[in-house]
């Protein structure tokens, strides 16, 4: 079982401002989180090959397709600022 000194630490670890009614809330939290772990250690799981998901899924997506876009004007009409016919942005990256 956690105490609240411990609660306290890690809040501060976190860099959290935990209020006293949060420690307390969260000791209680971070215990039964920390036993039910606990119970799961217990079980033998020798057997049981290892997985990254609890069941079988695949990613369902289209392929990516380059298409030109019909109405090309609206969006550069809509842009705050072109150069030709391109998009203007402010530079990000330092030039060091």
């Amino acid at each position: 079982m956690l105490d609240r000194d411990q609660v306290r630490k890690v809040a501060h670890l976190a860099r959290l401002e935990l209020s006293p009614e949060e420690e307390e809330k969260f000791t209680t939290q971070l215990s039964d989180i920390l036993e039910y772990f606990q119970q799961l250690s217990e079980l033998d799981v020798t057997d049981v090959p290892p997985t990254t998901r609890a069941i079988d899924v695949s990613n369902v997506v289209r392929t990516d397709t380059l298409q030109p876009y019909r109405d090309r004007e609206s969006i550069l009409d809509s842009a705050p600022d072109l150069d030709g016919e391109f998009f203007k942005v402010p530079k990000i990256i330092n030039p060091e």
